[in-house]
């Protein structure tokens, strides 16, 4: 299967990318601080996600970037185990992420012809 990766693509996929890195990097002081999850373990969740974001979002030239950032929606809805509001937060992040590749897609196909 041939995946090929469009400048759309790279900047709506980008886009989602960097505003999951900030909501996953907030929960972090929730988790702890509403949740009483313990610090290092909110810590490694939130700001590891973050940084799975952004490096993500950093390799989205290439089609790998796609399977981490699908990885990473999995992950953020799963850390609703830690904050019970990202099960909704992770699930509508992920909806923007198969909506930005597909409208991305659509456009830019639409445009070539």
């Amino acid at each position: 299967m041939n995946f090929q990766v469009t400048p759309g693509m790279r900047r709506l996929g980008a886009s989602v990318l960097g505003m999951e890195a900030i909501v996953c990097g907030l929960i972090t002081p929730v988790a702890i601080s509403v949740n009483g999850v313990e610090p290092w373990l909110a810590v490694t969740v939130g700001i590891g996600l973050a940084v799975l974001c952004v490096v993500a979002a950093g390799l989205l030239k290439r089609p790998f970037g796609y399977v981490l950032g699908s990885l990473v929606q999995g992950l953020a809805i799963f850390s609703g185990l830690l904050v019970g509001t990202m099960y909704f937060l992770g699930a509508i992040f992920a909806a923007l992420w198969i909506t930005a590749i597909i409208v991305a897609r659509r456009v830019e196909g639409a445009t070539t012809r």
